[in-house]
Formats: structure tokens, sequence, C-alpha cells
């Protein structure tokens, strides 16, 4: 029987691309929340800055990576739509729960259901976004979609900080939560499953006037040796592939850097300047939200553009924006004004995120079309069990040791002998007095200074996979193309 003809327009892709950025934006606005208004939370509870990491990492990163393989796997056999429908309705109903929890148990039990109802969008949303997309403009189009992580943190910044402001940090939960639902609704009803692989001009079957079908390799029955299988042969393309396992090191010792610097950004501005919620959270918008998105729709077309002379190019966009990056960041922490710290941050900022595009599309390019989302759950495993998990956690345990040493050695030895044996005990949630407020701000300041360093060793990563990954692209797509003629 004659498969018919399917086409779709270059408006209704740009309208999937817009609406999977927008689920996207929610599960960046209910993932970057919790830093938004940690200082409020800290305060309420008494929580201190490793349970504060913990909570916007570690608890959430640890079950949205690891929740992503199953999901990925449903996704190469079932509705992607589907997939990303449910998941975001679940997310988006935990999130404003977290408004509702008493204590620390209670909020990192909540958290942990987020991450795992968020593994449900990247891995289908990305195997999506290749299959109505060329290989030459994945890049261009997952870095669109990837600007949702920046508009989902300038809504959380922006929004989150000035309700926490007004009406306290359990709202701000509730108003970055539920009006994901109704995103969810509209993904339903307007995005199509399209065929696998239908972008591929080398498997497309193509009619006098332009449409396509897509032929796609027939899915082998379930069975736990073939999805093993499966998650062996995507790992060995992204593991055991010199310049593209480069590509990997290099975004996830990024995120783990940017996940950890980000996290305390808005405690910083809080702890070293004396501003109100809501004015750090116009800040964090404007610096590490429309920066940042800038950066990464930037990154992704700047790539997609020099790579049609050198597919190298994947690799030297994000080399050469995290080594401008890199220095952007200490001259910012190093600022004794806000504004110019500002500045400086929305400038670094956009060049390190220039990465996202192209090592996403690389990944994207380097499996078969019934690969795709796992291999996206794959890549988030590191970017979420090392970054996400990893990041927040680190950056807020050094802020911690930090603030035992000033308080214990540096500079209030009698303050430590007559509050208290450590920090928090003489300085509950690091507010009580001034001397406290400003060991806490010097040791803020500390921890995000450490993170600098990882920022300049994933900049080394990119540089090494620069050396052969055109190469690895065309072995890539030879043998993608082998695995498309016998299936």
């Amino acid at each position: 029987m004659k498969a018919e003809p399917i086409q779709y327009s270059a408006g209704y892709k740009r309208v999937v691309t817009l609406l999977l950025m927008t689920a996207y934006t929610f599960n960046s606005m209910d993932r970057s929340i919790i830093p938004i208004i940690a200082q409020s939370m800290k305060i309420d509870l008494n929580l201190t800055d490793t349970e504060l990491g913990l909570l916007g990492g570690t608890a959430f990163g640890i079950l949205y990576a690891f929740g992503g393989i199953p999901i990925a796997r449903l996704a190469e056999r079932f509705s992607r739509v589907n997939i990303i429908t449910i998941a975001l309705i679940v997310w988006s109903g935990l999130s404003a729960l977290c408004g509702a929890a008493a204590t620390f148990p209670q909020l990192l039990l909540i958290r942990s259901g987020v991450g795992l109802a968020e593994a449900g969008c990247a891995p289908p949303a990305h195997s999506l976004i290749s299959d109505y997309f060329e290989p030459e403009r994945r890049s261009s189009a997952l870095s669109v979609y990837s600007c949702g992580i920046s508009l989902g943190y300038i809504l959380a910044a922006v929004g989150g900080g000035y309700v926490a402001q007004h009406l306290g940090w359990r709202a701000a939960c509730a108003v970055v939560g539920l009006p994901g639902i109704a995103i969810a609704v509209l993904i339903k009803i307007l995005i199509r499953e399209p065929p696998r692989g239908y972008s591929e001009s080398s498997s497309a079957i193509r009619d006098t006037r332009g449409s396509a079908t897509a032929p796609s390799r027939a899915v082998a029955p379930f069975s736990l040796r073939a999805e093993l299988s499966e998650l062996r042969a995507v790992g060995k393309a992204l593991l055991l592939d010199w310049p593209v396992l480069h590509m990997i090191l290099g975004v996830t010792i990024g995120a783990f850097a940017a996940y950890g610097f980000y996290a305390f950004i808005p405690p910083y501005f809080s702890r070293a300047f004396g501003l109100g919620f809501a004015m750090i959270g116009i800040i964090a918008g404007l610096a590490g939200g429309v920066a940042v998105g800038i950066g990464i729709v930037a990154g992704g077309f700047i790539a997609d553009f020099l790579a049609r002379r050198s597919a190298s190019w994947y690799a030297l966009v994000p080399a050469v924006g995290g080594a401008i990056a890199a220095p952007l960041f200490l001259l910012a922490v190093l600022q004794t004004h806000w504004r110019m710290a500002t500045c400086l941050l929305a400038l670094a900022g956009f060049f390190q995120y220039a990465s996202l595009g192209p090592t996403f599309g690389v990944v994207q390019n380097v499996v078969d079309k019934r690969r795709r989302a796992t291999a996206t759950a794959l890549l988030y495993i590191c970017l979420n069990v090392i970054a996400l998990g990893g990041g927040p956690l680190f950056t807020g345990w050094v802020i911690d040791r930090f603030a035992e040493t000033g308080f214990h050695h540096l500079h209030f030895p009698m303050l430590a002998s007559s509050l208290g044996a450590t920090f928090r005990a003489g300085c509950p949630a690091g507010t009580s007095n001034a001397a406290c407020e400003s060991i806490l701000a010097a040791a803020t300041r500390q921890g995000l200074l450490v993170m600098l360093i990882f920022f300049a060793w994933a900049c080394l990563h990119y540089f090494l996979a620069a050396l052969g990954l055109g190469k690895a692209l065309k072995a890539a797509a030879r043998r993608n193309a082998d695995i498309a003629a016998l299936g």
C-alpha cells in the first residue's frame, strides 16, 4: 500500500519548535525556582547551603537523569507528544505542591518527584526536533529549543522573585508551577507526531511536489536484551568516539560549573549587596536569562553557518565562547558594586552558553534516528547526575566550608567561642548579626571563585574535540546510512 505523502511547512516547524521551547521553559522555570527563593527558604526553614544545594540540584537531578532512560526508550516506540504532555502536567503540579511543604524532608521528596517527571521533556523533544529538521539545521533548531532554559530562568527570577518578596516563597512555587498545565494541553492539540527520520534526505521518499514520507526501521520486540543492546550502541557512539567524548565532557563539566555558579548568584547578591528578592530577580533574569538565551540561540546559528566550511566549528564555537567567558566570570565576582557585576555576568553568560546548540546537534547527528531520544537521555545523565546533581551541592558545600573557616579561624575566633561551636549554630541562617553576614558573604564569593576552575576545564575539552570532529561526523553519517539501508 502506497504511503501518503507528508509535508510539514516551514511555518509549522517553527510552531512546533516554539511549543517545545515553551515546554522546556516551564521545565527550566520549575527547576530554577529553588535558587531564586533560596534565601527566603533558608531563613524560614533554617537550612544550610548544603541543604539548599541538595534541593536545587541533587534531589532533582538524580531522578531527572535516571528517569530519562526508561522514558527515552518509551519515546523510541510510542508517541513522543503524549509523553511530553503527561510529563508536563505532572511536574507542573508537583512544583506548585512544593509551596505546601513544611519541612526539609517533605521538600526533598517533592523535588525528587519533580525531577522524575521533568525527565519526560528533553529526550522526546530532541527526538521530535531532529525528525522535523535536517542534520545541517539541527544545531540552530535545538538552540532555539534550548533557549527555553534561559526563558524559564527569567520567568522564575523576575516573577518568582517578585512573588517571593511580596507573598512569600510558598506562593512563588504555585505561580511558577500551575501555568504549565495549560501549555501541556496546547502541545497535545497542536503538535503532530512525525515519521521517524522524516528529515533525512537519504531515507525520505519525495514526490514531485517536494513532500515526503520517511520509512522507519522496524522496532524490535521489547526485551531486556534488546534494550541493553540499544543502550550499548548509543553509549558506544557517544563515549568511544574521541572527539564526541570531548564534546560530552565539555558540556558536562561546563554545566557542573554553571549549575553550581548560578544556583548561588541570587543568594550572593543578597548577601554581598543587600538587595531584595524582587531586584535580585530582575538582575538574575537579565544576567542569567536574557543574555544566556541570546547566547544559546547565537551559538547554534553561528555553529551551523561556520560548519559549512568545517565541522570542527561545532566544537570551536563552544571552545572560543568558554575562553572568553571564564575571565568575565572572574571579574564579575570580584566587583564591589552590583551593577558592574551584573553587566559582566551577562557578557559571561552570553559566551558560555553558546555551547548548548552545537553540542546537542552533534549528539543527535552521531546516532541513528531510532536512538535519538536515548542519546539525549544518556547525555542528560551526565548533565544531571554530575552537573545539576553535583554542581549546586558542591558549591553549597564549599561555601559552608569557607564559612566555617571564617567563623573559627580568620576574623572572628572570639565570636565562635561565645556563640557556638559551628557557623550554623552560632549564626543561624547566616543572618543573626553583621559579623555573621560578613562571613557568609565572603564565603559565598570564595565558593563562586572555586567554580571558575571548572569553566576553564570545560573549555579545554572543546578545543580537544575540534581536532577530529569533522572525521567523526562523516563516519557517523556513513554508519547511520548503513543502518537505514539494512532497516
